[in-house]
Formats: structure tokens, sequence, C-alpha cells
């Protein structure tokens, strides 16, 4: 039985990204095949000379729960954080291997609605769901169910948010509309900042709207996830009807917009590590969810 548990973890390894029991998770992260995988993502980006030509470094295949992957965040230390689409269910993931190395929950039931973004605050995690409403909580263990608070942006009449991202130069959380419910507005990204520094986020909210102009052939953008360069500082914007990528500074001026490399299905999920690597998170109704990374910038 020990063997064969073994083999099922090294051949989900082999296949796609996979949850590990605890007693098997050390033996897995240290496999020859994850050790393959680290080897060679190190590989490509030390070598200063390959080309961005966007082409994938890796591509890790997601397990049923996360078909519908949506947002992604980065914790400070560099640990990657995904969640689904309509559960309350967070996954930590190792962006460098593929492995998922756990996942808690929201609450006892588990929290249900529409998620959309995922960000990390010091030592909180905040969870965004499309009509504005915030959910904040401490990091869990693995299988643990966490306490948590929320509070209304009191946005939903301006917008329909798929998009937010911790900024600590403003202390606040940056939100991106996906929908602008706001008539008056043609050919602009749309972003509020909440400051997080008092407890009444509600009423020190600082709206910022980015033109756009010819960028994408005088059309609008959607975005459905936002990560900063933290490099440049710039907020990066994933666009999933547009299957595009948009670059703007924390000024508002637009900096790039390009598309995204072929093979996308529905990017939702977007996110840049610290060692030059950019992530894009598909779901899926038909095929398994996906994270894509990319060598950066």
């Amino acid at each position: 039985m020990r063997s064969r548990g073994l083999a099922l973890l090294l051949a989900c390894a082999t296949a796609s990204g996979c949850h590990a029991p605890k007693n098997s998770l050390d033996k897995l992260q240290h496999s020859d095949v994850a050790t393959a995988r680290l080897q060679r993502l190190q590989k490509t980006l030390a070598d200063h000379e390959a080309a961005i030509d966007g082409t994938p470094i890796a591509k890790w295949i997601m397990p049923a729960p996360l078909r519908e992957i949506s947002g992604l965040a980065l914790t400070p230390d560099g640990r990657l954080l995904a969640h689904g689409d309509e559960s309350g269910e967070i996954w930590e993931i190792d962006y460098r291997t593929g492995i998922l190395v756990k996942h808690f929950f929201l609450g006892e039931p588990t929290a249900k609605g529409d998620f959309e973004a995922i960000t990390v605050a010091n030592d909180l995690v905040y969870l965004l769901d499309s009509k504005g409403k915030i959910y904040s909580f401490k990091e869990g263990a693995d299988g643990a169910r966490v306490k948590y608070n929320y509070f209304d942006s009191d946005l939903k009449k301006d917008c329909e948010f798929e998009s937010m991202v911790y900024d600590a130069r403003f202390t606040a959380l940056v939100l991106a509309c996906k929908h602008v419910h706001d008539a008056s507005v043609h050919d602009a990204i749309v972003l509020y900042r909440l400051s997080l520094a008092t407890n009444d986020t509600t009423s020190h909210v600082v709206r910022m709207e980015v033109p756009l102009g010819t960028a994408n052939g005088g059309k609008s953008y959607h975005p459905s996830d936002i990560t900063i360069d933290p490099v440049s500082g710039n907020y990066v914007l994933v666009s999933s009807l547009e299957k595009a990528l948009i670059a703007i500074t924390p000024t508002g001026e637009l900096v790039f917009s390009r598309p995204l490399p072929p093979g996308h299905e529905q990017p939702e999920g977007v996110a840049i590590t610290k060692d030059g690597i950019l992530m894009v998170s598909d779901e899926s109704k038909a095929n398994p969810g996906a994270i894509t990374l990319y060598k950066w910038p």
C-alpha cells in the first residue's frame, strides 16, 4: 500500500498539480519529478540570452476543485495562493513545481459567493466578490477552517469587479472594474483605491480613470485580475475577454497594452514573482484549469 501511494503521487506530479496527504507531501516535494521541474525552471531563468518571446516556461494543470481557478496572489514570503469561483476555499501552490501544498476554508460551513480576486496585506488575506464585498482572514493551516470578517466596499453601483491587489505604497486595496456602470466612461480603465489605514474604508476611496486611447483599437478592456510588477511598481492587469495584458503606472498612465500568447482559454488571474516569472491562471468549463508561467519582463 505504501509503495502504491507513492507511485500515485509521482504520477500526479508528472501529469498535473496535485494535493498530497500531509505524510507524503515532503516526499513529493523532494521527489525526482519535483527536483527536475525546479532545476529546469531555474536554468531557464538564469539564461539571460533566452529570448522573451511568449513561450511558456512551464504549465501546471490543476485538479478538479480548481477547474474554475480565478485570482492569484503572492504572500510577502513569495508563496502563491489561489482560489476557485464559487467557494471560500484557498489553495497554496508551489509555482516552481506545480505541487498543491495545502488548502483551507473560510468558515463552517464554507462561505459561498462569486469570488473573483485575492490579495495579501501584511498578515491578512483578502478575498473579493463581484459585488464589491471584501472578506478578510488569517491564512490557515492545511484543512483548517478559519474565521473571517467582511465589509461592503459600497461600489456595487459603480462597477462589477474581478480584480484586487494590495498596494503598500498607499496602504490600500486597489480594485479594477471589469464592467463600469457609468455610461459616461468610454475607452478607459477605472480603478479604486480603498485605504486600509482606517477602520472606515468606504470613506477613504480614491477613483482613478485611465484613458486607453487607441491602445485596443478604441475599445474598452475588461480586467479580470491585477498585480504589481515588483521591479517597476506598475499595475499589470490581465483581461479575459480581450486576452491581453495591460500595464499602467500608479499615477494612471498607460505603459503598454499587448495580447497574451496563444493558448489561453479564459485567463482569470495574474501574478509576478520577484525572480521574474509572470503567472496567468485559466479557468475552464470543459478542461482542467491551468497556471502558465512565462519569463518576465
